[in-house]
């Protein structure tokens, strides 16, 4: 039998730990804890972190734990044409889109001034990468010094697909995303386990290890996003539920409130992606630590792309 989250969690690296039976939202502590007992907490972590069906909701949720505003990112990857990308640049200035949003796109880099010069200035363009420093000799690569000079405010880094295809390492990312920073882009910092790492319980241990090479080297939080993705999760059809999804950004919200501060915690949006579409944002959207989603396919059909966006009014009803 796979390792539980309770196991590894309970160990000398953990950056969790909480009294039993505690009041709790996702593994957000309410200020009495002490730290001792955490067996039963955990085992109930670990029930919502398999691929097994999801267990109904703690409570109803009303609003967000953080206090930043909703943002949606559409990851264009490797995908598109000159025709295709007007007829869905087409699309997006068309969409009437929610005013409480912040919306970005990420082109692949070729139609980054196409974009640029026909989107609506509603929507902020991203690049897919950057270089880790200012541009040079090095073939092949895009300096963040480049993307600013074609529109871009974000860049996204770390994603999964960075990481396990192209072999990218922490350490190597989080030097980009310094970097980028330091050029007052905005970046959108990608963390998530492999479905072996999953099943191993090592779901917190895989992201907090990444997180905490983000915290090592980012000279501030400002201007970060971090996204969730958990790598089985990508491309595959198969969505976290929404249990699943916000039992991990809660957990990543107490790890930056312990490592980082507790402002950082409160201000730093955490956005889930992962086979989100037009039919999952809206649940998705209702759990208090989701402040948004990466999107993959659906950002390349405009009006669905548009449907997950406009998900955020789901936040502002009660359940």
């Amino acid at each position: 039998m796979a390792t539980s989250l309770a196991s590894q969690l309970s160990g000398p690296k953990s950056a969790i730990s909480f009294s039993s039976p505690p009041h709790f939202s996702g593994l957000r502590p309410s200020s009495n804890f002490k730290l001792d007992n955490t067996h039963s907490f955990f085992q109930n972590v670990d029930s919502h972190l398999r691929l097994s069906p999801s267990h109904k909701a703690c409570r109803p949720v009303v609003s967000m734990a953080g206090s930043g505003k909703f943002f949606v990112g559409g990851n264009w990857k490797c995908n598109g044409t000159k025709d295709s990308i007007s007829k869905l640049v087409s699309d997006l200035n068309s969409a009437k889109l929610e005013s409480d949003v912040d919306v970005v796109v990420a082109p692949p880099f070729l139609y980054i001034d196409q974009v640029k010069s026909s989107l609506t200035d509603r929507i902020e363009i991203s690049g897919q990468n950057c270089w880790t420093g200012k541009g040079g000799a090095f073939t092949g690569e895009i300096s963040v010094e480049q993307l600013k000079d074609v529109g871009c405010k974000w860049v996204i880094l770390g994603h999964s697909e960075r990481r396990h295809v192209i072999g990218e390492n922490d350490e190597f990312i989080g030097k980009k995303a310094a970097y980028a920073l330091s050029q007052n882009v905005g970046v959108i910092a990608c963390i998530g386990e492999l479905l072996e790492e999953r099943e191993a319980g090592k779901t917190f241990d895989v992201c907090f290890k990444q997180l905490k090479a983000f915290a090592d080297a980012l000279p501030s939080w400002d201007d970060v996003v971090i996204a969730y993705e958990p790598v089985w999760a990508i491309g595959t059809g198969k969505v976290a539920s929404p249990e699943q999804a916000q039992e991990v950004h809660a957990a990543v919200r107490d790890w930056l409130s312990k490592n980082v501060s507790a402002e950082v915690a409160s201000k730093t949006r955490i956005i889930y992606g992962g086979s989100v579409n037009g039919g999952n944002s809206s649940d998705l959207a209702k759990k208090e630590d989701i402040d948004g989603f990466l999107v993959g396919g659906a950002s390349l059909k405009g009006p669905e792309f548009a449907t997950i966006i406009n998900s955020v009014t789901s936040k502002k009803v009660a359940a």
